[in-house]
């Protein structure tokens, strides 16, 4: 099964922390290097599946069961680095391996599963999406990307669209802070919507805020100062990786206006695409984004390619790496972007 490929991530990070040393910094060259090159080599595959073989991979629980697994492993590697950090003799440059390595894993395997699972009708595959949020202390995510990303994406509305010419560190200023008040506003009309006090069990922006911080505080009592500062920016560097992939996912298309003042729909126009085949599996196909904001409630392994999706040069993790070099980023990008959505 090719999406056991998934957990590359995790296990090469988790084996390099082992090892020490440098070895610790071994999620982030697997992600941003050798991930890259390899997407370099490898085949570009568009092909989409015909009925019968949607509806054989719709029944298979074997695709659920392999986002559940992340549950375990997300946490068994942050209780891993957490034991590791609280040994002595551990060296600055280990710790700062392992803080981002840990936080590779929890974007990778935390996150993008935990997006996934949000989106699913099940109680259970919800509760399970919100825990994978907890460690990037981003569980405010699963109220706006829902409730407010999938609404206005590719909007002036939209904090988690990227401006064209706009570059990726002026877009995580306002995706952070931008999607943290979607959040509040939306479930204060959710609030008053369904008449719930503030101190509704239902209220979720102020149970996450309540489970957030009882994480952290947890966390500095059993493992100290020094866990501490290791959940707290491994998590930082985890949802700085979702908001990465929220910049290339979307970067400089725009829906039009209609002459009613409403934005036109959603399309498959509307957000990037990439068939790269190694980072499809590594996100969950993510990278067929395109299909995923057409059909939101598509589950991972049945997303298609659309014809009229912007196509991505390079595959996700590949595109990535160029986004954090804001002119190489532009001039690969700008010219893609079509002149009547910019």
């Amino acid at each position: 099964m090719k999406y056991l490929w998934a957990y590359s991530i995790p296990v090469v990070g988790t084996i390099g922390i082992y090892l020490s040393d440098f070895w610790s910094f071994s999620a982030l060259f697997f992600a941003f290097v050798i991930i890259p090159i390899l997407e370099l080599l490898l085949p570009v595959d568009q092909k989409n599946y015909d009925q019968e073989t949607v509806s054989g991979r719709l029944k298979n629980k074997f695709f659920d069961v392999l986002l559940y697994l992340n549950v375990p492993i997300v946490y068994g590697a942050l209780f891993f680095c957490l034991y590791k950090i609280t040994q002595t003799g551990i060296s600055k440059t280990e710790i700062i391996g392992m803080t981002l390595s840990l936080g590779v894993i929890l974007g990778s395997n935390g996150i993008n599963v935990a997006h996934e699972l949000g989106h699913r009708k099940n109680f259970f595959e919800k509760i399970l999406g919100k825990f994978l949020l907890i460690p990037s202390h981003y569980t405010h995510f699963y109220i706006e990307h829902n409730h407010g990303h999938h609404l206005h994406v590719s909007t002036p509305k939209d904090p988690s669209t990227a401006k064209y010419n706009q570059n990726l560190y002026a877009f995580w200023f306002q995706t952070v802070i931008g999607t943290y008040k979607k959040a509040w506003e939306i479930q204060k009309k959710l609030n008053t919507v369904n008449n719930r006090s503030f101190f509704s069990v239902k209220n979720d922006m102020f149970w996450f805020t309540i489970i957030q911080i009882s994480y952290l505080l947890l966390i500095y009592l059993f493992f100290g100062f020094k866990g501490f500062l290791l959940v707290l920016f491994a998590g930082i560097v985890g949802f700085l990786l979702l908001e990465t992939i929220n910049y290339i996912e979307h970067y400089g298309l725009k829906r039009n206006r209609l002459a009613s003042g409403r934005f036109e729909r959603v399309s498959e126009k509307h957000s990037w695409n990439s068939n790269h085949v190694l980072g499809r599996i590594i996100l969950y196909e993510l990278t067929r984004h395109s299909d995923h904001h057409f059909k939101s409630q598509k589950k991972y392994q049945i997303l298609e390619y659309h014809d009229v999706s912007p196509q991505m040069p390079y595959g996700y993790p590949t595109c990535m790496v160029l986004s954090f070099f804001p002119q190489i980023w532009f001039a690969v990008m700008n010219k893609r972007v079509p002149i009547e959505m910019r």
